[in-house]
């Protein structure tokens, strides 16, 4: 018996209908792929605070958008975890390999402890130290037409991980914040004899051991800082880890300041901020920036009105002083915003502030269609994936590769100088290229970096990773920061890409992500789109608190 037509014409527009809704919602672009970098511009040097991917990776491939090869030491003789790098074998490689560079960062906690988890327990004497003294002076000596960029940071709050007794540690940390306070605002008996009682109470070793991290470290930079006056170091950056409101680190930062200020050095030569992770990337965007005669100005915008006073989690400062340094450190305010060059858009909430997640989208996407460069910093006050404005972002399908930078890794301070950093990298980049091709692979760059930073500062830290760590627990792996990757790295690591792919499939393939974007040349615009996204991504270190996660985007230019 012959079939009718009309017997088959549910199944063709079944077809027809799923061709037009793949077409229309998940098209794939179709135009002229763009090289992933640019044309080598120079080479750096840097020594990283450790290495872990946002100290080391991060400007290694930030170095990409400008044009630059980072050289970073071999992995055998840095860090990990807690083991310490190699000083002397370090110091040596530096020696190797400085000339021919433009100019060096360096890390003093690398160089010193073998990295900042070694610098919290401050095993080197004084004349260790006076050793990486004498280093700097030959090496400026030896090379004195290669920059030193140096930077040092002030010890947290929290004790060293040697002292692990817990009254020991709470009377610590109780009597770190008590002798702050008492020196801000002024004598108070009833403190005084509190002061006086947690004193006798913590047991002598380990308060002389907690004192002596910032006694000495208050040396130590000021033996910098005279080498900064000498112009030994063509600038010097001491930064803040982790910290409070009240804290002895905040004591010794406010000796420090005035230090500076009775020394009178200029900003751009000694300079103070809060944070640690991103100094060596901040270091990169504001020097290329420097060399290349470009002062960015930033407009400085806040999702919601009580966001600039807020004080975030190992934190120190508010957001609205955090947010300042990053851009003096970098370049300066405007005058107004529409004079900026950037937008640094911060959006910070937490359960009281969630029904203002929208209206933060919505006036990124006003920002956008006005043609403004928009770091966007994302940040969640209880570190959930809830309380960030990316997923409203996608709802809203506001085109997320228009965005000149992401971040919301870790505390505040890591992640606005992170997206103040990448922002000036790609206007510095952009504004210097030598071509239309050299502009739209600095684009391309960038574009790699910003996605790398959604997959790992949203999809890993405020989803996979609590997924991670509650399989490891019922798995019997209880402390999800000291495992055995020995035996279980293959397991670990397979588990967290299985579930980064998926989740990068599903967001690839939404509108924000897929929507081509006008991208800024000179006096000219490129639209692109990236066309397809992939990323490896393990752990480092045997803990899960952070990856190393590499991303690989395919980006197109349309026609």
């Amino acid at each position: 018996m012959k079939s009718s037509w009309r017997q088959w014409l549910p199944l063709f527009l079944i077809i027809a209908f799923a061709a037009v809704f793949h077409f229309a919602w998940h098209p794939r672009y179709e135009g002229t792929p763009l090289p992933s970098l640019p044309p080598s511009r120079g080479r750096v040097l840097l020594l990283p605070l450790d290495s872990r991917p946002p100290c080391l990776d991060f400007v290694v491939r930030a170095g990409h958008i400008i044009g630059l090869e980072v050289i970073t030491p071999p992995e055998d003789i840095l860090d990990y975890y807690s083991k310490p790098g190699d000083t002397a074998a370090l110091r040596d490689w530096i020696q190797e390999n400085i000339a021919g560079c433009d100019y060096a960062i360096l890390s003093v906690d690398q160089l010193l402890h073998g990295g900042l988890l070694a610098s919290r327990e401050a095993k080197k004497t004084a004349d260790d130290a006076a050793e990486v003294i004498r280093f700097l002076t030959g090496l400026h000596a030896a090379y004195p037409q290669t920059p030193l960029y140096a930077f040092n940071i002030l010890p947290r709050l929290a004790p060293p991980d040697s002292i692990d007794g817990a009254a020991e540690r709470k009377d610590l940390m109780e009597w770190s914040r008590l002798a702050d306070q008492l020196d801000l605002e002024g004598e108070d008996a009833a403190g005084q004899a509190r002061l006086r009682a947690l004193e006798m109470r913590i047991p002598s070793k380990s308060f002389r051991h907690y004192t002596d991290l910032f006694a000495h470290n208050a040396q130590l930079n000021e033996t910098l800082l005279d080498l900064a006056e000498q112009g030994v170091l063509t600038r010097l950056i001491i930064g803040q880890d982790d910290g409070e409101v009240y804290g002895i680190n905040n004591r010794e930062r406010r000796r420090l300041q005035e230090s500076m200020a009775r020394r009178q050095l200029p900003a751009p030569r000694a300079f103070f901020t809060h944070g640690a992770d991103e100094i060596a990337l901040s270091l990169l965007a504001a020097v290329e920036a420097e060399r290349n005669g470009y002062v960015p100005r930033f407009a400085i915008e806040y999702s919601d009105p009580s966001v600039p006073a807020k004080v975030l989690p190992y934190m120190a400062a508010s957001m609205q002083t955090t947010a300042g340094e990053k851009a003096a450190l970098l370049g300066e305010i405007a005058a107004s915003p529409g004079e900026a060059d950037i937008t640094l858009f911060i959006a910070s909430h937490g359960d009281e502030t969630l029904g203002h997640r929208q209206s933060a989208a919505r006036r990124v996407r006003t920002l956008l269609d006005a043609d403004r460069r928009v770091a966007l910093v994302d940040l969640a006050e209880d570190f959930l994936a809830e309380q960030t404005i990316l997923p409203h972002l996608v709802r809203q399908r506001v085109p997320l590769h228009a965005l000149a930078a992401y971040a919301g890794w870790n505390t505040a301070s890591n992640a606005i100088g992170t997206a103040a950093a990448q922002a000036v990298l790609i206007e510095t980049a952009r504004r210097r290229a030598a071509s239309r091709d050299e502009a739209l692979a600095a684009h391309a760059a960038n574009l790699a970096f910003l996605d790398g930073r959604f997959l790992e500062d949203y999809f890993y830290l405020k989803d996979i990773i609590d997924l991670e760590n509650a399989m490891l627990r019922k798995a019997g792996y209880l402390d999800v920061n000291d495992l055995d990757l020995d035996h279980n790295a293959r397991w670990v690591n397979a588990t967290i890409q299985q579930a980064m792919d998926r989740r990068r499939a599903s967001f690839s393939a939404s509108r924000a992500f897929r929507t081509p974007v006008r991208l800024p040349l000179a006096g000219e615009y490129a639209k692109v789109a990236v066309q397809s996204l992939a990323a490896d991504v393990y752990c480092p270190w045997p803990r899960t608190f952070e990856v190393r996660l590499t991303p690989m985007a395919q980006v197109v230019e349309l026609r």
